[in-house]
């Protein structure tokens, strides 16, 4: 099986476990039809989580037919951590094998500093010891930028002005623990894969919008990273020839255009808001009716329509879901982008759902959890020997479990 079926099929077995901890016991055909996918896969999918001891057959149910046999968890209490790692913050959760997010906790981060790396270990150790789990089988990092294989975890990002950190390595090494790196929006993806608004759909489109402009796309249920896991790059489409210099060297990308640090140049530029002011203010005077801060966010709206029509007219998804900082002065985006949007869409695809999911930290480290939960199910994929830790580990949890 090639690396894109294997990163599918985990996926399908991580949400199996997500729904049956949110949902309880369900029946084999209670989950094909919840997840969408066929009796003859869940069957063998359940068959491997019932090897591994990680389901349970439960007493029989009738409703109306033959009675079916339920599925439910064996155990609760495996936990896997998640990192959000923003140039000016981190955040961080616990997730439980079930997909439930048990605590959570957001620290200030300066991601330029010489000791950027050591500090992240630092209170990424100071987060695990507050914890109360001792079944704890990984930690997952998502970030801003190009990270070529999750279980090596070495990292390319201009947003945190990181070139070719080994964080993975560094990280394993002074924790302990099995560690996966992944790109920030493909982790966001995931988790709006398994819990979020894309859970029901096979091609999905996540869009953030934000410090940077990211895309993370779901193909037939897989998750699309290209080569050296550098796919999404929505924020370096070229929009303008002779456009604003982006962080990347390039001159024009939309991520130069309408991310944050951009809205805030443009209000600068016309006095709009002075040095020691940021995008929260331009976001108050537009909420408070002044039209030039209207027109800063109805231009990027417009400029994000456009560009993203390009991406639904190349890729088909089945819905697009916004999300990211950006999101929470959506309704100054709205209207512009909805009209560029529909009228640069093919026919065909102009009634393609746009959801907005209001940007929650905690989710997109909830994805970069869910990266490490679904690891165990295959030792040789794209997070290769972290992977095997990783069962190892979830295997000697249940070995233990009382």
């Amino acid at each position: 099986m090639g690396a894109a079926g294997r990163s599918q099929t985990d996926v399908n077995r991580t949400a199996i476990l997500a729904h049956l901890g949110a949902h309880g016991p369900a029946s084999r055909a209670e989950l094909a039809r919840a997840l969408d996918v066929s009796a003859a896969l869940i069957t063998q999918l359940t068959r491997d989580l019932l090897a591994d001891g990680l389901l349970e057959e439960l007493d029989e149910a009738r409703s109306g037919g033959r009675p079916a046999r339920m599925l439910g968890l064996v155990s609760h209490d495996i936990t896997a951590l998640g990192v959000k790692v923003a140039p000016d913050h981190l955040a961080f959760v616990e997730v439980g094998i079930d997909g439930v997010v048990r605590r959570s906790e957001t620290r200030p981060f300066d991601a330029v500093s010489p000791l950027a790396v050591p500090h992240l270990t630092d209170l990424v150790a100071e987060f695990i010891a507050a914890g109360e789990s001792d079944r704890l089988i990984g930690v997952g990092v998502g970030l801003p930028g190009t990270v070529a294989e999750q279980g090596i975890g070495v990292v390319d990002s201009t947003q945190l002005r990181w070139n070719q950190v080994p964080l993975g390595e560094q990280m394993r090494r002074a924790l302990g623990l099995p560690v996966v790196v992944e790109n920030n929006v493909n982790a966001l993806t995931v988790a709006e894969q398994l819990y979020g608004q894309g859970r029901d759909f096979r091609n999905v489109l996540v869009v953030t919008v934000g410090n940077g402009v990211g895309a993370g796309l779901v193909a037939d249920g897989v998750i699309v990273r290209g080569r050296a896991g550098g796919a999404g790059d929505l924020g370096h489409v070229p929009v303008r020839e002779d456009g604003p210099l982006c962080q990347c060297g390039n001159r024009g990308c939309l991520e130069a255009i309408i991310g944050q640090a951009a809205l805030v140049n443009d209000a600068r530029s016309i006095r709009l808001l002075g040095e020691a002011e940021g995008i929260d203010e331009l976001h108050g005077l537009a909420d408070a009716g002044n039209d030039e801060a209207c027109e800063i966010f109805a231009h990027a709206g417009q400029q994000l329509g456009r560009s993203l029509a390009g991406a639904v007219n190349l890729f088909a998804p089945d819905i697009v879901v916004l999300s990211g900082e950006g999101v929470e002065a959506w309704n100054h985006w709205s209207g512009p982008f909805e009209r560029a949007l529909r009228s640069a869409l093919v026919p065909g695809k102009r009634g393609t759902t746009v959801a907005v999911e209001r940007w929650q930290d905690d989710r997109w480290a909830q994805g970069a959890a869910a990266l490490v939960l679904a690891t165990p199910f295959d030792s040789q994929g794209v997070a290769g020997e972290q992977g095997r830790l990783v069962r190892e580990r979830l295997v000697a949890s249940i070995e233990a479990r009382p």
